[in-house]
């Protein structure tokens, strides 16, 4: 398991990638921050994550852009903009019918402290 996980490691940087991940007790999962994008799982329904992500949004005062946003049984885009005009992508998608994989963007090349306090958010969303 230690093997696997440092030459994923070794690929990973040595591909020119940032990459980190964080796991701990207590933890819903893995996440990681690669190129960009902020990536987790999550053990709840698409439906459940995606109004968490909604409410994340508007809990830090996101305006989140309407006709950007689209959802359907299978994923769901959130599409919203900060005060500095920057776009901010939440991508979520169904991997079982009780887990969904999320992916958090902000701006052209990722803000990785946003995205975190983003998916920190959703996460305070969804305990309850």
């Amino acid at each position: 398991m230690i093997i696997g996980a440092s030459l994923a490691l070794t690929v990973a940087v040595g591909a020119g990638g940032c990459l980190a991940v964080a796991v701990g007790a207590g933890a819903a999962g893995t996440v990681a921050y690669f190129s960009g994008d902020l990536e987790a799982e999550e053990p709840y329904a698409l439906d459940v994550v995606y109004a968490a992500a909604r409410k994340a949004l508007e809990d830090l005062e996101v305006n989140i852009i309407e006709y950007k946003t689209a959802k359907d049984a299978l994923a769901a885009t959130v599409t919203a903009r900060d005060a500095e005009d920057k776009e901010i992508k939440i991508k979520l998608e169904s991997t079982t019918a009780g887990t969904t994989k999320i992916s958090v963007r902000v701006g052209v090349f990722g803000n990785e402290t946003k995205s975190r306090l983003i998916l920190q958010q959703m996460r305070k969303n969804l305990e309850g």
